[in-house]
């Protein structure tokens, strides 16, 4: 199981403070969200922070646009040079932008814009599943706000949980944490889902999906990868 976390700048913790966590909780990586150009040599970086504390870390980029205009242009840049590939969306358009998009692997915070339309409906839902874009059920809002904003993001939560299980479309999970103090364990994440109306295991297999979304990624990024079923290799001549 994954969790994809906020790592500094643009989060309050280190790669490396992240990952030692991680591996507290039992996750096996660290999907690392970028939101602008990471230092030179974060790969590097990346390989000695595996090496010291066995946690993977997955390079991703969250894209983080005012239109699909210009979230276009930062996918047709990054797609090629990332691991996972993140939108985060938050109006109606930006949502419907990012489900559209094969290149997309995750719609991440759909519900967060500052105007207060994000939305997720059966068109989207279905767009998603169709073009193979995850959605993500930010858990955090339901974590780290209380009151009326906290009741408010259970219900879109359970909105969102309703229509993809109707439409059998893909997901990830994850708290969206800004620091190490904001991880969360599996069970704890789980728990949670069944207070959503997910059936127990449900949320496990959202932070797992994270994984399986690296591994098809980096596989589509190695040298023998040519298209689906098409890859380089050595294969033995009839006899």
């Amino acid at each position: 199981m994954y969790e994809a976390v906020y790592a500094t700048p643009g989060g309050e913790t280190t790669v490396a403070r992240y990952a030692h966590a991680a591996a507290r909780y039992g996750y096996d990586g660290v999907v690392v969200r970028a939101t602008s150009a990471p230092d030179e040599g974060y790969r590097e970086a990346y390989r000695r922070v595996r090496e010291r504390f066995g946690t993977d870390v997955v390079d991703g980029v969250e894209v983080v646009a005012d239109t699909p205009e210009s979230a276009a242009g930062a996918v047709g840049s990054q797609r090629g040079s990332r691991t996972l590939l993140l939108v985060r969306g938050g109006t109606n358009r930006l949502n419907r932008f990012a489900v559209e998009q094969a290149r997309v692997d995750v719609l991440t915070r759909p519900f967060d814009g500052n105007d207060g339309d994000g939305d997720v409906n059966h068109v989207l839902v279905k767009a998603a599943r169709d073009n193979g874009v995850r959605i993500e059920f930010g858990l955090g809002p339901v974590l780290r706000l209380d009151g009326g904003r906290r009741v408010k993001a259970l219900r879109k939560l359970r909105k969102l949980r309703e229509l993809v299980e109707a439409y059998d479309a893909p997901y990830v999970v994850s708290a969206t944490p800004r620091s190490h103090l904001q991880l969360r364990a599996p069970r704890e994440l789980d728990a949670l889902g069944e207070v959503l109306g997910f059936e127990a295991g449900a949320m496990k297999e959202g932070l797992r999906e994270w994984g399986r979304l690296t591994e098809r990624n980096r596989h589509r990024l190695s040298e023998s990868f040519i298209a689906p079923g098409v890859e380089r290799g050595r294969y033995e001549e009839d006899a």
